[in-house]
This record gives C-alpha cells, sequence and structure tokens, in this order.
C-alpha cells in the first residue's frame, strides 16, 4: 500500500504520533486492557486522528497486520515445533548441559550470548530467537535467577547481528543506499557487533538482571526437565517406555540445520548483489529457496520429526505434540501481528516523512545526523528496516557530496543501524515477540529489553563516532 498524502503538518503528525503512543501505554498499564485490542483500537483511533481517509482505513489497518504476521506466523509456528521437540525429547537439555561443562556456570550466559552470535549471522532476529527459547529457558531453569541474567545476552546477540552486520537485509540496504562496500562492511561490522554486544548487552544485562526478577515462564515449554525417563506423552499420561536422550551432534546439527540452509540465502543475496554471481542463476534461485526462512525451519521440523520425535513414539504422539505447542502462541502471532499494524498505520500517516522533512538539514556532523535521523525514524514508526532505508536514504546525497571513503562510508552505515536499533517500544512488533515468549508485562518489557535495546544502539553509535573521528 502506497503511503497517503499528509493530512496536517509535521509538528501535529508528531504529536498525534506521541499522543497514540501514550493513549496505548495507558489503556495496557492502567487499564489493563489486552495488548491486542488496545493496539488494534489505538490503530483506528491514529488513522483517524492522522487524517487517512475513512475509506483508506481498512487497508491501512491490513496494510502492518498482514505484513507482520505474515512472516510472523510462520516463523513462531515451525520454530516453537523444533523448540517442543528439543524440549520433551532432552536435546534441549543435552545442549545446555554441554555448554555449561564448556564454559562452566558462572559464565552459563556468557555461552549463550556467543552462541546466539555464531547462530545470529547469517539467521534473522526473530527466526534465531524462536530455535534458541527452548535452550536459553532450560538452562534458566537449572541454574535460577532472573530469566534476564540468560535471555538478554541471547537475544541481545540476534539483535546485534540482525542490525549491524551483513548478510542481514538492514545494513546491505543501507550499505547499497550510499554505495558503501559490502564485503568491508561486512568484515568491519562483526568486531563492531561483537563489542557493541559486549558492552551494551552482556554488561547491561546483568545489571538489569540483579535489579529486577522475571520468573521462568512455563506457556510455551512446560517446566519438565526434558529427560528420557519417566517422560509425559503428548497425549498427558506418563509414558512406561524408556527412551534415551539424543547425541549431542543429533542436537547440534539439528540447530545448525537452518543455520546452514539460510546461509544460502543470505550470502548468495549479497554475492548477487555484488555482482560475483549473475542474477537469475538456476542453481543459485533453488539453493535461495532452501535457505529463505520459512522453508528452512520447516525442514529443520521435519528433520526434529523424524530424528527426534519418532525415537520411540508414534506419529500420533508427535502430532500432539506439536498441537500442544502451537496452542499458547496464538496469543503472541496475534499480539505482534497488532504491533506490525500500529507501525503501519504511523508509517503510512506520513509521520516518517514528516521526520525526515524536518530532519535532513540539521547543521551537525554527517555522522551524528545520520544517527539522529534513525532514531527518530525508528521511535516514531517502529520500524527498524524502515528507519535504516529511510536515513540512509537522506543521508545519501551528502554522503555522495562529502566524497567519503569506504571506510567512512561503513561507519555511516553502523550509525544508522545503531539508531535504527535505540528505543524499541510498543509500535515494534520485535518488542511485543519478546515481551510474550519471556513473559514480561509493557512495564517490564520497556525497563528491560528497550533500555537493553538502546545501550546497545548507543555503544554501537559510539563505537562508529570514534573510528570515524580517527578516518577523518
Amino acid at each position: 500500500m502506497e503511503a497517503i498524502e499528509p493530512a496536517y503538518g509535521a509538528t501535529t503528525l508528531l504529536l498525534i504520533a506521541a499522543a497514540a503512543v501514550a493513549l496505548l501505554l495507558f489503556l495496557i498499564m492502567k487499564v489493563r486492557m489486552h495488548a491486542f485490542v488496545a493496539l488494534v483500537l489505538v490503530s483506528v483511533l491514529t488513522a483517524l486522528a492522522a487524517g487517512i481517509p475513512i475509506g483508506d482505513i481498512p487497508d491501512a489497518l491490513i496494510y502492518g497486520f498482514a505484513d507482520t504476521i505474515g512472516a510472523v506466523a510462520l516463523l513462531v509456528g515451525f520454530g516453537v515445533m523444533i523448540g517442543r521437540l528439543l524440549e520433551v525429547t532432552g536435546g534441549a537439555q543435552v545442549l545446555a548441559d554441554t555448554l555449561i561443562g564448556r564454559f562452566g556456570e558462572k559464565r552459563a550466559p556468557f555461552a549463550l550470548g556467543v552462541a546466539a552470535l555464531l547462530f545470529g549471522f547469517p539467521i534473522f532476529f526473530d527466526a534465531g530467537l524462536v530455535v534458541f527459547l527452548p535452550i536459553i529457558l532450560t538452562v534458566a531453569r537449572r541454574f535460577g535467577g532472573s530469566l534476564l541474567l540468560y535471555a538478554l545476552p541471547a537475544a541481545g546477540a540476534f539483535a546485534a547481528m540482525h542490525a549491524i552486520v551483513p548478510p542481514h537485509p538492514g545494513p546491505v540496504a543501507a550499505a547499497e543506499v550510499l554505495n558503501a562496500d559490502i564485503g568491508l562492511t561486512l568484515i568491519l561490522g562483526i568486531p563492531v557487533a561483537v563489542v557493541s554486544w559486549y558492552i551494551g548487552v552482556m554488561l547491561v544485562s546483568r545489571v538489569l538482571a540483579r535489579r529486577i526478577h522475571v520468573d521462568i515462564p512455563d506457556a510455551l515449554f512446560g517446566s519438565q526437565n526434558g529427560g528420557a525417563d519417566d517422560e509425559t506423552d503428548g497425549g498427558g499420561g506418563a509414558s512406561t517406555k524408556t527412551r534415551t536422550t539424543p547425541a549431542f551432534g543429533t542436537v547440534l546439527g539439528l540447530l545448525l540445520l537452518p543455520l546452514v540452509l539460510i546461509s544460502f540465502n543470505t550470502v548468495l543475496a549479497t554475492l548477487i548483489t555484488a555482482g560475483v554471481i549473475e542474477e537469475g542463476a538456476g542453481w543459485a534461485e533453488f539453493l535461495m529457496l532452501l535457505g529463505d526462512t520459512t522453508v528452512a525451519l520447516l525442514i529443520t521440523v521435519l528433520a526434529a520429526i523424524f530424528l527426534l520425535g519418532t525415537r520411540g513414539r508414534s506419529m500420533s504422539d508427535v502430532q500432539t505434540i506439536l498441537d500442544q505447542a502451537l496452542g499458547p502462541i496464538c496469543s503472541i502471532i496475534l499480539i505482534t501481528g497488532a504491533g506490525g499494524m500500529f507501525g503501519g498505520v504511523l508509517e503510512l500517516s506520513g509521520i516518517g516523512d514528516a521526520l525526515s522533512d524536518s530532519l535532513s538539514d540539521l547543521g551537525m556532523s554527517l555522522i551524528l545526523q545520520a544517527f539522529l535521523i534513525s532514531s527518530l525514524l525508528r521511535v516514531a514508526q517502529g520500524s527498524a528496516t524502515v528507519a535504516l532505508t529511510t536515513a540512509s536514504g537522506l543521508i545519501a546525497p551528502a554522503a555522495a557530496a562529502a566524497n567519503l571513503g569506504d571506510f567512512q562510508l561503513a561507519m555511516l552505515v553502523f550509525a544508522i543501524a545503531a539508531g535504527a536499533t535505540v528505543l524499541s517500544h510498543v509500535n515494534d512488533s520485535g518488542f511485543w515477540l519478546v515481551s510474550r515468549f519471556f513473559g514480561m508485562d509493557e512495564k517490564t518489557t520497556l525497563k528491560t529489553w528497550t533500555v537493553m535495546e538502546t545501550t546497545l544502539g548507543l555503544t554501537a553509535f559510539a563505537i562508529a563516532a570514534a573510528l570515524w573521528a580517527v578516518a577523518s
């Protein structure tokens, strides 16, 4: 759906956006209205207040909802199936035991974060988080304490890699618009992402975990230990069979399978963009199909069913296990889709364009201007991808006029990515995904996830700005 001609000036639109966010927080946190209902209601009211023609409002609502839920429903659905099979068969416990055996109990959160950084190189944030969730919960149950101590390092690692490092779509798109060298952006992006993660996520998560206790949720995966003995069958009765837990190599192979498949898509897309591989090559398109996130997770679900689920079970038992896994995620999917609806209405109302027009000629250094524009676009309409692509388009003419080198262009990409990371809140579908996965209410999510995303973004910007100054 194309953007609608704004009915008001920039100041009025920004006030409408601020009022909409305030109303949404009031309804959810004070009135205790269900988040899904509140998001849809505020989306309708915002569309009316922003002057979107009444006849276009239904399409405006569906625009953001359908775009978000179409991807999230499949990813979360397949991901939770994999997670449930790992949990029930003891696969998550095997992986957790191995991680702890290698790193030790005190470094368990660090081990989860490092593993997430590796898995997060080709896998998108939401897909990686879904697949990794049972491992996070298993480690957290074993050692106790606040879930934040284990969840934030892993979730923050996926967020850092997704925002900063090619071949993820945001930094690739920004590099293309700015004519930055994608290869150099990748090489520099990895250490920038890792350092930003350690300072802005790992260290911050320790402070947040000491101050805020979050219990381990049982909604998605039960509190059973996932062992082979005294296991509960899919139908709910105690099993009389003794089943062995899967080997570590089997579990690791299942987790690496989507990593390898998705890398086909992301790496080949980057090589095609760079002109290394001819566009339209049949073999490349087939591998990219296998590497589509949805197809990759579907293949992984099938592999998990036959490698884990059917060990001592009938297919009927496996079907029951998967049915039980899908039930609790309905609320997650709907709330995440409604968050996308709210962000879509803000985008179509012209708020992003209003910010762009008012901020494009600020009298400050180019890298600071890029960060601020991206940050404000992120806060206004929620989508990190929209903030990245819009801000890079606005900065591109000035960057071209400044005749910047490849190194400085890469720093500009990181600054824009940093701005598109900060202040994740109620108009960001990722906010709701994290909130529901980790069993946190909205206030707690704002005090934890929003803070961590902001420290991650600020750290990445500080590193980019310092390197920019050195190269200038």
